[in-house]
C-alpha cells in the first residue's frame, strides 16, 4: 500500500480524529444503514467541514481552499468514508468550482467561488440528453446568442439532484456547422429562471434522485459563459476526469467489507459449521482481494498525479473495476440476508429514521437499496462500455 511521509501521516490522523469527533450521529446512522441522505444532511456535514477548513481543501489558497496535495485530498476522502461520513456532493466543490477557478474570469471567480465554497449554492450538472449520454459530443440542446444572452432550448436527462439545485452547469450546442466537438459551450444556468421545468424520474430503487430537465427559451447571460464559445468540450473533459477518479470511493467499499465480516461472525455464532457460511467466506475473500487490487491501482494513480503525470486509460480502468466491485459487494450483501433477501421497505429507506434496534428484514432492506441503486454506478460518469473502448484504443491503438 501507499507509503506516507511523516507529514502526510500526521495529516491523515488529524482528519481521522476530526471526522470521528464531529460527524453528526444521525447522518452516520443513515450511511451505516444505507438510508437515503437528503440535501439537508449533505449541507449540514459539508458546512461543518467548511467551518473547519476541510471542505474544498484541494482548492488553491487564493480561492479559499487549503492547497492540499493530491495525496492529502485522497487521504481526506478515504478517512471521510471510513468514518461513515456521506460522500461529498460533487457537483459544486469538485466539479464546477475547479472549472471556474481554472477557466473562469475574475468576475466569475468573485461571484461564484465564495458561495460554492460556503455551500450556499447547490449545483447540478446538465450534460446527458435522451439520445446523448455516453456519446456526449452528440448533444443537441441548443443555445442561440441574442445580444447579451443565450437562449436555450432542449432537454437534459439524468440531472441528479436538480430538484435541490440553485444552479446548473450545462453543456449546450452553440454551433452545429462543424465538428460536433467544436460547437459545444459551457454555461451557468439559474434553475429558477423562467422556462426551466423538471420532470421527476423514479429509479429502480423506488426513490427520487434524478430528473429530466426541459429548457424552453431559457435566457442565460453571456457573462455566465465559462471560457470562450466552443470551449465546452475541453472544459467537459477536464471536469469528467475529476468525476471518474472520485467514483472509485474505495473507503466506502472497505467499510462494506468490514460490515460483511461482522455479519459472517454473527452467522457463525448462530449456525457454527454451516456450509453456506463457508461459501460466503470464500466469496467475501474474493471481494476483499479485488478491493486490494483496486486500491493498489487507485494509489498508484494518486502517486502519479502527485508527480504531475497523467494516463489516458488507467482512470477508465479504475472506474470500470471500482464500479463492478461495488455491484459485486451489493450482490453479496443481499445474498447474505438469507430468507429476507427479497425484503425492501422503500418508505423506511426514504424517511431514514433512527431506530433503537434494526431487524433482520430491515437490515436486508438496506442491503437491497445498495443493490438497486448501485445498478447505475456502471453507467454514470461515462458508461463502462465507453471506458473499455478508451482502454482498448489507448493500449491497442485504432484498428
Amino acid at each position: 500500500m501507499m507509503k506516507l511521509t511523516p507529514e502526510e501521516e500526521v495529516f491523515r490522523l488529524q482528519v481521522h480524529e476530526f471526522v470521528r469527533s464531529n460527524l453528526p450521529g444521525d447522518i452516520k446512522y443513515k450511511v451505516d444503514n444505507n438510508l437515503l441522505k437528503k440535501k439537508s444532511d449533505f449541507v449540514r456535514w459539508e458546512k461543518i467541514l467548511y467551518e473547519n477548513g476541510l471542505y474544498a481543501g484541494a482548492w488553491p489558497k487564493e480561492y479559499g481552499g487549503q492547497g492540499w496535495s493530491v495525496i492529502q485530498q485522497y487521504l481526506f476522502e478515504q478517512e471521510n468514508a471510513l468514518a461513515g461520513a456521506p460522500f461529498i456532493s460533487p457537483y459544486g466543490v469538485n466539479m464546477v468550482g475547479p472549472v471556474i477557478y481554472t477557466f473562469g474570469t475574475d468576475e466569475q471567480k468573485k461571484k461564484w467561488l465564495p458561495a460554492t465554497l460556503a455551500n450556499d449554492i447547490w449545483w447540478c450538472q446538465g450534460y446527458s440528453e435522451p439520445n446523448s449520454g455516453s456519446d456526449l459530443a452528440s448533444l443537441k440542446c441548443s443555445a442561440k446568442r441574442e445580444g447579451d444572452h443565450y437562449v436555450i432550448n432542449g432537454t437534459k436527462m439524468w440531472t441528479t439532484e436538480a430538484h435541490y439545485a440553485d444552479m446548473m452547469h450545462i453543456l449546450v450546442r452553440t454551433d452545429d456547422t462543424g465538428k460536433k466537438h467544436d460547437g459545444i459551450t459551457f454555461l451557468l444556468l439559474d434553475m429558477n429562471d423562467p422556462g426551466v421545468t423538471l420532470s421527476p424520474i423514479v429509479t429502480i430503487d423506488g426513490l427520487y434522485h434524478t430528473n429530466q430537465t426541459f429548457l424552453d427559451n431559457v435566457k442565460v447571460p453571456v457573462e455566465n459563459r465559462v471560457g470562450e464559445e466552443g470551449d465546452g468540450w475541453k472544459i467537459a473533459k477536464f471536469l469528467l476526469q475529476n468525476e471518474r477518479t472520485a467514483i472509485a470511493d474505495t473507503g466506502a467499499k472497505a467499510r462494506a467489507v468490514e460490515k460483511m465480516k461482522a455479519m459472517l461472525k454473527g452467522m457463525d455464532e448462530s449456525f457454527p459449521g454451516d456450509r453456506e457460511n463457508l461459501l460466503f467466506k470464500i466469496r467475501l475473500a474474493d471481494v476483499e482481494a479485488q478491493l486490494t487490487s483496486v486500491l493498489a491501482l487507485e494509489q498508484r494513480l494518486v502517486q502519479a498525479w502527485q508527480r504531475g503525470e497523467s494516463s489516458a486509460h488507467e482512470p477508465s480502468a479504475l472506474k470500470v473495476r471500482a464500479t463492478e466491485l461495488q455491484q459485486e459487494i451489493s450482490v453479496l450483501m443481499s445474498d447474505m440476508s438469507g430468507v429476507y433477501k427479497a425484503a425492501y421497505d422503500v418508505e423506511r429507506i426514504d424517511k431514514g429514521e433512527m431506530l433503537a434496534t434494526v431487524t433482520a428484514a430491515q437490515q436486508a432492506s438496506s442491503a437491497n437499496y445498495l443493490y438497486l441503486y448501485g445498478r447505475c454506478s456502471s453507467i454514470y460518469g461515462g458508461s463502462n462500455e465507453v471506458q473499455r473502448n478508451i482502454i482498448a484504443r489507448t493500449i491497442l491503438g485504432r484498428f
